[in-house]
């Protein structure tokens, strides 16, 4: 069975109703980054930073996985395929992937404020909202557990070691240009085959690189349909 590892950014969800960060019109426009994305800004501001990911995680309850989503979950059926996501939604899971690794971290879920790499203090909590006095169980300040700017983002080792496996590799919905999810591509064999799947694609061309300029929705089928010799 191939092994497809697939790299997931915020394009893939934005069909499903969700904004990205860094968009036209994306949740920076409205928030700057030093204020709710930051290490420092915990510390600076924390009711801010519960209320602006309270806000995004009652939204996410309404959203729903999109034709992309439910594709990939679909293909486990012939393929080993594991999802490398840099976003912080669960719409993979919804859709039901079953090997995603999350970079960012994971919006319905919370951890400890004073070791948020601390994986004992993790907990799921769905779409509540998280607020002042909530504890973890190590006694601190419970806040969201999303990997800051300003901190390590633990699951990047793992992530590489699972691109080290690909047989294909997709990317789907990012510019793989923020590091350090941008260098996961320096993980794969150079000879692997890579499927780039970007309504606005920008990347250099190598023999080795499919591109498919279609939002996620279309173009995940379409790679499929590539890979499996299918003519287009």
């Amino acid at each position: 069975m191939k092994k497809i590892v697939v790299l997931t950014g915020a394009g893939i969800s934005v069909e499903s109703g969700i904004k990205a960060f860094r968009s036209e019109d994306g949740l920076w426009e409205n928030y700057p980054v030093e204020d709710v994305a930051t290490h420092g800004a915990w510390f600076k501001n924390p009711q801010l930073i519960l209320d602006f990911y309270n806000t995004m995680r009652t939204n996410l309850e309404s959203k729903k996985p999109n034709r992309a989503h439910i594709c990939l979950a679909e293909k486990e059926k012939e393929y080993d395929i594991s999802i490398v996501t840099q976003n912080v939604d669960n719409l993979h899971e919804r859709a039901g992937s079953s090997k995603i690794i999350h970079l960012h971290g994971e919006l319905t879920k919370a951890c400890s404020s004073r070791d948020e790499a601390d994986e004992s203090t993790f907990v799921e909590i769905g779409y509540k909202p998280i607020k002042m006095g909530d504890k973890a169980n190590d006694g601190s300040q419970l806040r969201p557990q999303i990997v800051f700017f300003e901190e390590a983002v633990p699951n990047i080792g793992p992530a590489g070691k699972v691109v080290q496996q690909a047989d294909i590799l997709m990317i789907i919905g990012t510019s793989m240009q923020v590091y350090p999810a941008a260098g996961l591509i320096r993980y794969a064999n150079p000879k692997t085959p890579i499927y780039f799947i970007d309504p606005k694609p920008c990347v250099s061309p190598q023999a080795n690189l499919t591109v498919i300029a279609e939002p996620a929705s279309t173009g995940v089928d379409k790679a499929f349909r590539m890979i499996e010799g299918e003519t287009i």
